[in-house]
């Protein structure tokens, strides 16, 4: 085999574990350039196309209304006994305690996302939902006020929404200045 057909067989691994992101993570060059390794690849990236993945997702329930009945749940269990629903027991314990138990769970979060683990990212995010709907029941926001303020911000442009927010409390304290102190 000359230099050029080996750089090219050397090339085709790289190319088709740069395929996919999770492929780059959990895969060697050396790996990918096994027969079987390169089969799983190539299905991975194939399962992977757009429109592949919104035909598998059509069963799938809206975020909102999950969330939504998540809600009800925590909001029901808030009525139960400690010693047998985790939420009654967050709940029970105050706004401190559910605060710092949701703060956890997003560090762990962002631990899992900057690792680069979509399994664990993808438990943890649950976690972190779960936590912010019993901060939402504990505060006594419903989930329909955080839709109405998503849809409200719908189309506008992240910069100038956050420089709005950021005006309202310092003019209401008489403040010149634009940051929150």
């Amino acid at each position: 085999m000359g230099k050029s057909a080996k750089r090219k067989a050397a090339e085709k691994p790289r190319k088709l574990v740069a395929r996919t992101a999770a492929s780059k993570a959990v895969l060697s060059k050396e790996a990918a350039r096994k027969p079987k390794v390169r089969k799983v690849l190539k299905a991975a990236t194939k399962a992977l196309k757009p429109k592949r993945v919104k035909a598998a997702l059509s069963g799938v329930p809206s975020a909102a209304a999950v969330m939504d009945r998540l809600w009800q749940v925590v909001q029901e269990r808030r009525k139960a006994d400690p010693e047998t629903s985790h939420s009654a027991r967050l709940l029970s314990r105050g706004m401190a305690k559910v605060a710092q138990k949701f703060g956890e769970e997003a560090v762990e979060c962002l631990i899992e996302a900057v690792a680069g683990n979509q399994a664990a990212l993808v438990a943890e995010s649950a976690d972190v939902l779960y936590h912010l709907i019993v901060v939402w029941v504990a505060a006594g926001v419903e989930p329909s006020e955080v839709w109405a303020e998503l849809t409200r911000r719908e189309g506008i442009s992240g910069i100038a929404e956050k420089a709005a927010r950021a005006q309202v409390p310092t003019r209401a304290l008489g403040l010149a200045t634009t940051k929150i102190p």
